[in-house]
């Protein structure tokens, strides 16, 4: 307009205006203008993308009808809406990241950041830079300002794995931080304001980690205010059956293919393999045999479990069974596990292909067919 005024600017804003210019109207500011509205609709469309993308994300920590999970349920239910830091056990695999995310999009940060990191294997210095950022010039190779992890979260979550691997030197500066609510930067002397919630976890006992001068014990009291432990998929057994279809759902789906389940001889060896490596390890052998099978029923011979694991199906020691029985009976075994494939099962045994192929003739073993 021509006629600028600030009535017409307040009612040309209430009714949708982004902008208000008098004229004559410089077009390198116009140019400017329209640019930065642009980058800020399409900041909008992502942040929507991603809300939308995080909710078919979304996986429930708390999947099964077992008395182990409904008490992890419950526990975290009491400690989802305060500010205090958490600390989260259990073995490797068994959803420790989930649940931290669960815990933040259900909190009164969920629409500020989550910001994980995982300190198992962090030289020093590098997690020192990861955690504070450094100025430029705090040291070699320092050439540019780097923004922290903690600056990164701030107003939101900062969530520390295996934080048992944190280096004994780096844990007084997060003790200090988690203190005081302020740090700095390598090479700074600025304070800088600290107001993350922390949620950490280990597939360690800490305690005998301060015992043994590993983990601070100063440090720990400070992040355990409240502790939450996940039972292994072991102790769960009831769970596995939802679980797998959860797991089975979400696979054919990531896969762009159609829903598959599982015949019975499939779920009674999934049943009996100890999951050393828990849900991870689960969802490995679920999505190895929907990539290695087009059937929309899997079956025994479509699994294939990691070797760490041991065997599934090992049937309980018979100790009238001779030699030459306890033999036969464990190259069936592992003739059924590989689909018949003598080359591959005989890599497995430590065997020649040719001996496995006498044994085979020996015994009168029938090959499973793929």
């Amino acid at each position: 307009t021509g006629h600028g005024s600030i009535d017409l600017v307040v009612r040309a804003v209430k009714e949708g205006a982004e902008h208000f210019l008098t004229k004559p109207v410089e077009l390198p500011a116009l140019l400017v203008i329209l640019q930065r509205l642009l980058e800020n609709q399409r900041n909008r469309q992502k942040q929507l993308a991603g809300r939308s993308r995080e909710a078919r994300d979304f996986v429930d920590p708390f999947v099964g009808t077992s008395r182990a999970i409904k008490e992890l349920a419950e526990q975290a239910e009491r400690v989802v809406a305060a500010e205090t830091a958490v600390l989260i056990q259990g073995e490797t695999g068994t959803g420790k990241g989930v649940l931290a995310r669960w815990i933040h999009g259900r909190g009164p940060r969920a629409d500020e950041a989550f910001v994980d990191l995982n300190c198992a294997g962090l030289a020093r210095e590098f997690l020192e830079t990861e955690l504070f950022g450094h100025e430029k010039g705090a040291f070699t190779g320092a050439i540019v300002n780097k923004q922290g992890l903690l600056e990164i979260a701030q107003r939101g979550t900062l969530f520390l794995d295996e934080i048992g691997d944190m280096d004994p030197q780096v844990q007084p500066k997060l003790l200090k931080v988690l203190e005081e609510k302020r740090f700095r930067r390598m090479g700074d002397v600025r304070d800088r304001e600290a107001d993350v919630r922390l949620i950490a976890a280990t597939h360690q006992n800490l305690r005998t980690g301060g015992a043994e001068k590993k983990f601070r014990s100063d440090l720990y009291f400070r992040i355990s205010a409240f502790q939450l432990a996940i039972p292994p998929l072991r102790a769960r057994g009831e769970d596995l059956p939802m679980l797998c279809r959860s797991l089975l759902s979400r696979l054919c789906a990531d896969l762009g293919r159609r829903e598959a389940t599982l015949a019975s001889d499939a779920e009674q060896a999934l049943a009996r393999h100890p999951w050393p490596g828990n849900i991870r390890e689960l969802r490995n052998v679920l999505e190895r045999a929907l990539l290695l099978s087009d059937r929309d029923v899997l079956s025994r011979r479509d699994l294939r479990f990691d070797e760490i694991g041991g065997e599934a199906d090992v049937p309980a020691y018979d100790a009238d069974l001779t030699l030459e029985g306890l033999e036969r009976a464990h190259i069936e075994r592992v003739l059924q596990d590989q689909g018949g494939r003598v080359d591959v099962a005989a890599q497995r045994l430590g065997v020649p292909r040719s001996s496995l192929h006498q044994k085979i003739k020996k015994y009168g073993i029938v090959l499973p067919r793929n």
